[in-house]
């Protein structure tokens, strides 16, 4: 994210986002201009909207890509990469509230954003059953996941593997890695595991 702009209310924000051709995340009064993703990052989005897309047609469940989702408790809106959201939506409205499952794909930019501010941010979303965290320069997703209020799992996937995901009581959806990095470049030496373990390499 870029450097905030002035503090504005949320009413501000919306109208800013109305208007504007970048796409900005709010932050308890702060304003922060997006990034472009690269075309690696939106591949794998594309790939996991596919798969989601195909198994929520015909049911109440929606997926998205770059909505924003407000998340009351933190007085922030965010843009995660792909939300899915199971209860009914004004579709003029520029966000969602209350997703089930959220997904963000790390980048070079986002990626300390993802997996520590947005992670508490997220959990404060009372709906949400899943966060799950993807790395774009290898198969390993990070999966969070809500048992009850305040008590969170962490489940950890790598080359292999299928993630079974709740997006509303009776109706989940089935992932496998190969589906989520379909096509896409992955680099996995050695060399690249230990420097993101050691945070050098921060995505």
């Amino acid at each position: 994210m870029q450097k905030p702009h002035k503090r504005m209310s949320e009413e501000e924000f919306l109208q800013l986002e109305a208007s504007s051709d970048i796409r900005h995340e709010y932050v308890n009064g702060e304003v922060f201009a997006m990034t472009r993703p690269t075309l690696a990052h939106q591949h794998i989005v594309a790939n996991i909207l596919t798969v989601l897309r195909s198994q929520l047609s015909g049911g109440s469940c929606r997926s998205y890509a770059d909505v924003l989702v407000r998340i009351e408790a933190a007085n922030s809106f965010y843009s995660p990469d792909v939300s899915v959201v199971c209860n009914s939506c004004d579709r003029s409205s520029l966000y969602i509230q209350g997703p089930s499952i959220i997904f963000e794909v790390l980048s070079p930019s986002s990626a300390a954003t993802d997996r520590r501010e947005k992670l508490v941010a997220y959990k404060q979303i009372p709906s949400l059953n899943a966060y799950v965290i993807v790395h774009q320069s290898r198969k390993h997703v990070a999966v969070y996941r809500q048992l009850d209020k305040d008590e969170w799992t962490l489940e950890e996937l790598g080359f292999k593997g299928d993630l079974t995901l709740e997006a509303c009581p009776g109706r989940s959806i089935k992932l496998s890695l190969d589906e989520i990095y379909e096509d896409a470049e992955i680099d996995d030496t050695p060399d690249l595991r230990v420097r993101e373990l050691q945070e050098i390499y921060t995505w």
